[in-house]
């Protein structure tokens, strides 16, 4: 249970990413409630997750800094 809401977060990122804008206030929505090695765990989906999706890269390149740390590090 206690990995559920990550797991739940990734498949909700998953299916809005057809939408930049909703990816990110999605992707905000869980930097807020995640604990902070799920954080770090979902900065590490996204970058390979980005990869595959360019066009929400290029979107959130110009992303909001989350708790003072760049959201997307340069890849």
């Amino acid at each position: 249970m206690a990995r559920a809401f990550y797991h739940y977060t990734i498949t909700i990122l998953e299916k809005v990413s057809f939408d930049p804008e909703l990816f990110q206030k999605e992707l905000e929505k869980a930097f807020q409630s995640l604990l902070d090695h799920e954080k770090v765990e979902l900065q590490i989906w996204l970058q390979k997750f980005l990869i595959k999706h360019p066009k929400l890269h290029e979107s959130l390149h110009n992303a909001d800094y989350f708790y003072g740390k760049e959201l997307i590090t340069a890849s």
